[in-house]
Parts: C-alpha cells; structure tokens; sequence
C-alpha cells in the first residue's frame, strides 16, 4: 500500500536550502537534516487557522502553547516540568552558544563528543571559551560509546560546560538511561554545566528496544546544572518556522541563559508557535507513520550497504533519519568529492570533526532512497575500480 510519504513533492523553486545546493545539477541533495515530507495536516491546519486570523505582530507564546509543550513532555516522556521552567527561543544553535555563556568565564573549556553536528564544535567561540573535543569510540559495525575516561580527565582539567547530544547526531546513537546518568554524574562531580541537546528525541525508531530517557527525568541535584534543548522542528518537519525550547530548572541558571542572549535573538514568529502547539496537540497519529517509514529506509540502506558496498561501513542507526558512513577503506583523498561527482549530495565528515566520513539523510521517498543506492554502488564500485580501495 502506498503512504503518504511516498508522494514526490517539487521543493525546487521554493528557496529550500537542501534543494538550491544543487540546483541545475543531476546531484541528489541527502545534506541538511530537513525531511522532503509535508507536515502533518494537524499542523498545516493549525497554520491556517493562525493566517486567518490576519495580524502577525510581536507574539510570545499563549497559554495553551505552553500547556502543549507541558503536556507534551508529561505524556509522551513521564517528565512534569513546572512552566517556569520554560524557556521559547528560535532555534537550539543559538541556545548552544546562551549555555556556553551562561557559566565559567572568557577561555573556559567547553567539552563535546566528536563527530558532532558542526555548530557544537563553534559556539564556543561567541563567548570566547575554548573547545575540548573527545572522540566517540566506534566497534568493528561502527556503534558509538562515549569514552569515560577521557570525559572524566577534561572534566577534571577545569572545563565548565558540556554539549551534549543524544539522540546523537550524525551517529544515530540513543544514549541509554545508564549512560546519560553516568554523563550526569561526571558533571555533578566537576560542577560543570550539562548541555543536553534532545531535538531529535521523538525520532527513535525502535523505541522498545531502544527507549529514550531525558536528561529532564534524572533527580534534582542533576537539575541545578541542567539545560535541555528540544523543538518540533526535526519531527514533524517545521525547522524553516524557527521556534525551540529550553527547559532549566535552575532559577538562576535560567536568568543567565537568557541574560547571554543580549539583543541578539529574533523574534519568534507566531506561526512557529501555532505550529509547535499542532504537532504536540494532533501530530502523533503521523508521527507513528513517519517512524514506521523511516524505519523502512532505514533498514533498506544498512542492508543494501552491507551486501553492495564493500568498503563502506554503514554505523546502526537507532534514531534520526541520518544515515552515518566510514568510508575511511575506501581509501578516497576526499570522499564527499568522491560521491558528488557520483549525484550524491551528502553532508562532509570534515565539517563534524572526522575526515573521512560522510552523512547521508534518509527522510525522504522511498524511491529517491533507491535511486540514491544505485549512485552510491557505482560510487564504491569506481572507489575500488580506481585502486584506491
């Protein structure tokens, strides 16, 4: 049966970063993490209605948006949050430079875990603190683990803020209840803030197998040094509407947060919040289906990888629609190079710390995907023809 995720929708022409990368070219665009998919009706109606009403001023969030985000996290991640707590803002990278901020002082060590979406590797320098990156550790079929000890030495060494991602991007990585509160533990012992960027945290494909646990639900003595970031943007495919979240449960932390905005920070737009409140409200149903295809192209490419591309190893992906690539045996001087010239436009290893890497996203048609396949086997078949491999 076909679903509605399967319907090819032309971005080409509407300003879509994605699309406009390669335009006038034959290169499949498998970069930004934006899903080809339409939003969830629930949120195109809650859009609608909000352009009837026909006045778009300065707004803050109403108070059935703040109830749905409440709700939202009550509901689906046994997590009660105190509205206080809450915190709008128009996009989690800026956050990630707010939290930088909000502790330590000028040269101070930020700490995050490599490969790691770029803006986590820069954010620190908009308060002049220096970057400490730590390696994820990989297996032989590229699952990643944090490496405690090093995490254990930085902190040790001074360092005030850690940027922490889970679900973990570009890696695909749930970090389980176990891990996350041994992260939590660490920042306890060392005083230092934990960052916890969980935009991506209602994108888990086997949430059986691999639940997700905030760092929201760890106990009060975490709390005092706590910031999560969280939005509808990823899920339900809103991103270009700006509007985020932070929950702090720290009243001062919360205070200096957004004190390092300064006059920085836009506006929100009131048809992000219309939109953040439609997905919480009605977006479920959707988002059931979404993870369910998701799950399938998920599944298509590590099985495709591992029987057609030797060479090319595919790392588990466990949530996101990001597929992650070592295509280090390849033996390519530049492998993103290497699959552009091949019509595969995927985002570069480079710019995530790792050289040697690249990054595939799967959220779009099925058909797209295989079309993608078949480019990636002639890209690896030509990486081995060349002698490279």
């Amino acid at each position: 049966m076909a679903s509605r995720f399967d319907v090819e929708i032309d971005r080409r022409g509407t300003g879509a970063y994605k699309w406009d990368r390669y335009a006038g070219t034959d290169v499949l665009p498998l970069w930004v993490a934006d899903m080809d998919f339409a939003s969830p009706p629930a949120v195109v109606e809650g859009l609608h209605r909000r352009v009837e009403h026909g006045v778009f001023g300065y707004t803050h969030a109403w108070p059935s948006c703040d109830e749905a985000v409440l709700d939202y996290l009550r509901d689906r991640h046994a997590v009660d949050v105190p509205r206080e707590w809450l915190a709008w803002l128009p996009g989690c990278v800026p956050a990630l430079s707010m939290a930088c901020a909000a502790t330590g002082s000028s040269g101070d060590a930020v700490i995050t875990f490599t490969p790691v979406y770029p803006p986590f590797r820069a954010v620190h320098r908009d308060s002049q603190r220096t970057l400490r990156e730590i390696p994820l550790t990989a297996d032989d079929q590229g699952r990643y683990d944090i490496d405690f000890e090093a995490l254990e030495e930085a902190a040790a060494a001074g360092a005030k803020t850690l940027l922490f991602c889970n679900p973990h991007n570009p890696v695909g990585r749930v970090f389980d209840g176990a891990t996350v509160r041994r992260v939590a533990a660490i920042c306890e012992r060392y005083d230092m803030l934990l960052c916890s960027d969980e935009i991506h945290c209602d994108l888990v494909l086997d949430e059986q197998k691999t639940p997700f646990v905030s760092a929201l639900s760890l106990d009060d003595r975490v709390r005092q040094r706590l910031i999560v970031l969280m939005a509808a943007s990823k899920t339900y495919n809103v991103a270009g509407l700006a509007c985020s979240f932070a929950l702090i449960p720290h009243e001062g932390l919360r205070r200096r947060f957004r004190q390092a905005a300064g006059k920085l920070l836009s506006e929100i737009s009131p048809l992000g919040f219309a939109a953040t409140e439609a997905a919480y409200r009605g977006g479920e149903a959707w988002r059931q289906e979404l993870l369910a295809y998701l799950r399938g192209n998920r599944d298509r490419i590590a099985e495709f990888v591992r029987a057609r591309c030797p060479g090319l190893v595919a790392s588990p992906v466990e949530a996101t629609y990001l597929a992650w690539f070592d295509a280090r045996p390849l033996g390519l001087p530049d492998p993103h190079r290497h699959f552009e010239q091949h019509g595969l436009g995927f985002s570069n290893g480079v710019d995530f710390g790792t050289p040697g890497f690249v990054r595939m996203n799967f959220g779009t048609t099925r058909a797209r995907v295989e079309e993608a396949l078949r480019r990636l086997e002639r890209a690896v078949a030509a990486a081995a023809g060349s002698g490279l491999a």
